[in-house]
């Protein structure tokens, strides 16, 4: 069953934006929204999504907001809010979290998002950090930060995987968009990860990256239910153009 958000409870900025952005999701998106019942309807909650390209942003938050009746809250850059610009007031006015690169210990960069989560906040996430560089678009291998923020807040990753938004922006192959005709947004939560084993457990790479291995495992296993196809091979590892060459040349 979808549930959504009235705009009082979105606030005026989220709201304006969704008022922009609702039409044309009507417009140009045809929804297959399923494993809606995953995500819990209360309490700090972590939903992490495999991220294919830079129009799915629109195709998630659709997804959370209309059809969980959770409100979105992404992270991005802590600069972005900074200042007086139209930019930083619609981050601050939209409530969503702000990560603090650049600080000596890891775990500080995530003050707020942890503070989040305690409140109550849905907050989604892109585990890759980036859109998937695989030739295939499957999940590259994740970085720590989604293992390190669940473990620190206790808070439940629910996997989300999406498929379709490449139709309509093929970041880093083709130029432009394709709006139409209307391509089908495929997306899929599926039962939180079990972090269990990793609770209590000193953040060490080891463990970080364990757990993280987890959460993109649950993300890749919902995305091959999407496609109908197994996932190729082992994860691309992201660390630049070089690393894709290497690949490409394999």
């Amino acid at each position: 069953m979808q549930r959504r958000v009235g705009l009082r409870r979105l606030g005026f900025w989220y709201g304006l934006a969704a008022c922009i952005l609702k039409p044309l999701c009507w417009a140009f998106m045809k929804k297959d929204w399923r494993g809606m019942e995953h995500v819990p309807q209360t309490g700090g909650v972590i939903l992490a999504a495999n991220h294919i390209s830079h129009a799915d942003p629109v195709a998630l938050a659709d997804y959370v907001v209309y059809g969980t009746g959770r409100v979105a809250r992404f992270l991005a850059k802590s600069t972005l809010f900074e200042g007086g610009g139209l930019v930083a007031r619609v981050m601050r006015g939209a409530q969503q979290i702000p990560v603090h690169r650049h600080t000596a210990d890891a775990s500080l960069a995530l003050t707020d998002a942890v503070a989040a989560l305690h409140r109550g906040e849905c907050i989604t996430i892109y585990p890759e950090g980036t859109v998937s560089r695989d030739p295939e678009k499957w999940p590259m291998v994740g970085k720590t930060g989604v293992a390190r923020l669940a473990l620190l807040s206790g808070a439940p990753v629910v996997p989300v995987a999406q498929w379709g938004s490449e139709q309509i922006l093929d970041s880093y192959r083709t130029k432009g968009l394709h709006l139409l005709p209307r391509h089908t947004m495929h997306l899929l939560a599926g039962p939180p990860v079990d972090l269990s084993p990793y609770a209590g457990q000193e953040l060490t790479a080891e463990v970080l990256r364990a757990a993280t291995e987890d959460v993109m495992r649950a993300i890749t296993r919902l995305l091959e239910e999407l496609r109908g196809e197994p996932a190729a091979g082992i994860p691309l590892e992201w660390r630049g153009a070089r690393v894709q060459d290497e690949r490409r040349s394999a």
